[in-house]
């Protein structure tokens, strides 16, 4: 079974987080940080 995997992208510079998901994860108030903005925002990903 192949699953296909993203880069998962910052909500407030639209950059490349350090973070890939697959089509079958799911996130409830993740606390994701952006390396490029250095902000942190909580994401929900289903």
């Amino acid at each position: 079974m192949l699953n296909k995997s993203e880069w998962i992208l910052c909500p407030v510079c639209k950059n490349k987080t350090r973070l890939k998901i697959r089509e079958d994860t799911e996130l409830k108030n993740f606390p994701l940080f952006c390396p490029k903005c250095r902000q942190e925002t909580l994401i929900n990903v289903f």
